[in-house]
């Protein structure tokens, strides 16, 4: 378990994300964190840099217009570890949703429900080059990111 000074409140956390409080429950009760959430002494949640990483990452897949049981699904392999990249890489690919348009990711502290506006890509035609780097980005980032074992 990281120290407890690397340890982030929910409060800190939705800060540095974007995302509500509400939301970050919701993100908890949804199954879609890499580690479950540790409580600190007072039986509060508290998060690890390694935590708000992957949070960004959901953030990212949702912009691009993943649903939430896709991400669970992501979140599934990630927690299984290496040997299932191109089933991740596929579950990427197959959740590019052709009338969203893959724009910046908000910064912290910046609104996350903006809906993203449709881009030119048609079904059955390969990706653009710029997606699908996007796409290989995050498959390399949640590959990096292993969960915390806890005693």
């Amino acid at each position: 378990m990281p120290d407890s000074a690397s340890l982030l409140s929910i409060g800190q956390v939705a800060e540095r994300t974007g995302l509500s409080v509400h939301a970050l429950r919701f993100y908890e009760r949804e199954g879609v964190l890499v580690d479950p959430v540790r409580r600190g002494p007072a039986g509060r949640r508290v998060y690890s840099e390694n935590d708000v990483e992957w949070l960004t990452v959901c953030i990212i897949l949702r912009a691009s217009g993943m649903p939430l049981p896709a991400i669970r699904r992501y979140t599934e392999l990630v927690r299984e570890g290496d040997g299932n990249e191109e089933e991740r890489l596929a579950l990427l690919r197959a959740r590019h949703r052709p009338d969203r348009r893959p724009g910046p990711v908000p910064g912290p502290g910046e609104p996350q429900g903006r809906r993203l506006r449709g881009h030119p890509h048609r079904p059955g035609r390969p990706l653009p080059a710029g997606l699908e780097r996007t796409l290989i980005q995050i498959l390399a980032r949640t590959t990096a990111v292993r969960p915390d074992r806890h005693a």
